[in-house]
């Protein structure tokens, strides 16, 4: 009995001896083969370039298909953000902002008549107000008449009560101002009384000759008058001494309150704590402006249900197709579209970014494919504490002037949109030294976009590269005179001698304007103007017969005393 249970034990034995390598062997290779697995599977940072055919059909059923893999990956390997070419923009260093009057601009004590006060109701956000204070100076410099310093809309969409000295720095301003056009606080009492002004509107894109026509003699009449809605009053071709002046008021002449400038700086110094560069990106994706944009973004009819709803909010708007304003390149790019693009100019996961922005239409679930782009997001809200964003936190026009700050101050800005802050950063940025400034050439990345998961990296980002000149804040990239003045101010912008000896061999796009700049060079790589900034925007509507041939690129409207009807333009300014 002993020897059998021996020799069971022995065969035992002998079985599991034979098996552990087995199990051994078998185990190894089961790692070998996960392991092998791990290395072709895509990194979290290619996750969003498999193609999930998940959305919601007329009928609202949602396609959830298998995943299909693209050949679409982003590069991680490089990548270019230590390219100086990055943060500067070509041939910067040989222009330079120039603003002063010339000798045959009258001393302000020369030309000011007594008894005559132009006052100014801005309309809008903050930069739309901005454009009209700085065109404010201009209309009083026209008329020779005192300013008032102007009001600033609270009655608009953005529903804040600042005034002008709650924003910028009043005393500066007229003080800055003062061997230019004459400025006071208030309008003065009249016959121990308070003087009501005569309130009037001019039309939009109102040159010189407009003003002395239709305000000079009611103000000559009525020696106090105001204009309202003073948004766009101006026309942007001017006597090239008063295109100075617009920016000596703009650049130099407007500057924030202590307690505005000192918090933005206290938030760019912290960006540039985090890293040498920082980027800043105007996203302007709320939902407000996707409605008012009339654009889809396959959200499926949640989306046009909530958005159709806000839409509703401007009656005069007609219906657009979707398909047709992406294709125009009238849409704001999604916030991954952005990510992409700034990837595939050159800029790796590791900058930092800024963004300035509301509420995000989609919230955390649409910002997560440009966080996964580019990890390090930051806004005012996430850098400061609640207690240092409290004095300015229920006014949306110091919120938006600190935003305004950091934008300015960034290595690069980046904007989403056409609106107010970017025209006015645009054109500011290019006075002082040409940083550079991004803005998508949306109508030509269109189909860049739509066709990526069909294309290789390499092909879609030498492909945005090549669509962005032109749309980089480049020296010349405008023909001068184009778009709107304050995005670009080429009578502001001077030549050093330097240039002309680099650039006189390049070949000549352009010949003398009417500002007054000399022949205009242009940058080989630039291969086209901007596609929608550059429509001159002066013919807006039909000006009154009678005044045909003396108002050039103005519209009228139907009487000075005009109802107070909202226009869309300032209902969604920024």
């Amino acid at each position: 009995m002993a020897a059998h249970r021996r020799r069971h034990h022995h065969h035992t034995y002998n079985r599991f001896r034979y098996l552990i390598p087995a199990i051994s062997v078998t185990s190894g290779a089961i790692l070998m083969l996960y392991g092998f697995i791990s290395l072709l599977a895509p990194s979290p940072d290619h996750l969003h370039h498999f193609v999930r055919r998940k959305s919601l059909s007329e009928d609202g059923v949602v396609d959830d298909s298998p995943a299909i893999p693209s050949l679409f990956k982003v590069s991680v390997s490089g990548e270019m953000a230590s390219d100086k070419s990055l943060w500067n923009t070509k041939m910067s260093e040989f222009y330079y902002g120039c603003s002063n009057a010339s000798n045959k601009f009258p001393k302000v004590e020369t030309v000011t008549y007594p008894n005559r006060y132009l006052l100014i109701a801005t309309s809008g956000g903050l930069n739309q107000q901005r454009t009209g204070i700085t065109d404010a100076v201009v209309a009083a410099r026209i008329l020779n008449a005192t300013l008032v310093i102007p009001k600033l809309d609270q009655k608009s969409f953005w529903k804040d009560s600042s005034t002008f000295s709650e924003i910028f720095d009043v005393d500066w301003f007229i003080t800055h101002l003062s061997r230019d056009v004459k400025v006071i606080k208030e309008l003065p009492r009249k016959g121990g009384k308070d003087w009501i002004p005569y309130n009037m509107r001019v039309p939009r894109k109102c040159n010189e000759r407009c003003y002395q026509i239709r305000v000079l003699p009611v103000l000559m009449k009525k020696n106090a008058v105001q204009l309202s809605k003073f948004d766009y009053r101006l026309a942007n071709r001017l006597e090239t001494d008063l295109q100075k002046l617009r920016c000596r008021v703009n650049y130099h002449a407007l500057k924030f309150t202590d307690p505005i400038n000192r918090m933005g700086q206290k938030l760019v110094n912290r960006m540039r704590k985090l890293g040498k560069h920082y980027i800043a990106l105007h996203l302007r994706f709320e939902p407000d402006m996707l409605a008012f944009s009339g654009c889809y973004y396959g959200g499926g009819e949640k989306e046009r249900r909530e958005l159709g709803k806000i839409r509703k909010r401007w009656k005069t708007l007609h219906s657009n197709n979707p398909d047709k304003e992406r294709r125009q390149g009238r849409c704001p790019l999604t916030p991954e579209e952005v990510g992409l693009m700034l990837r595939a100019l050159g800029y790796n996961k590791g900058v930092h970014l800024y963004v300035a922005s509301g509420e995000v239409y989609g919230g955390d679930e649409t910002l997560a494919p440009l966080r996964a782009l580019f990890p390090n997001i930051h806004s005012k809200d996430a850098i400061a504490t609640k207690q240092e964003l409290e004095p300015f936190s229920a006014f949306s026009s110091r919120m938006a002037a600190l935003d305004f700050i950091v934008c300015d101050e960034s290595d690069v800005f980046v904007t989403n949109n056409n609106g107010n802050m970017a025209k006015i950063l645009a054109g500011r940025r290019r006075y002082f030294g040409h940083k550079p400034t991004i803005r998508p050439n949306a109508k030509k990345l269109y189909r860049l976009f739509l066709n990526r998961e069909n294309t290789t990296w390499e092909e879609f980002s030498s492909k945005v590269r090549s669509r962005q000149r032109g749309f980089m804040g480049e020296p010349r990239e405008v023909r001068p005179g184009r778009g709107e003045f304050h995005e670009n101010p080429a009578t502001c912008i001077c030549e050093d001698p330097q240039a002309k000896s680099k650039l006189q061999t390049l070949p000549r796009k352009f010949g003398k304007t009417d500002v007054d700049s000399d022949d205009v060079f242009v940058d080989p790589d630039v291969d086209n103007e901007h596609e929608l900034s550059d429509q001159d925007e002066d013919d807006d509507d039909l000006i009154d017969p009678q005044f045909q041939h003396l108002v050039n690129d103005t519209s009228v409207d139907d009487d000075p005393l005009i109802s107070d009807v909202p226009e869309i333009e300032e209902l969604l300014s920024d």
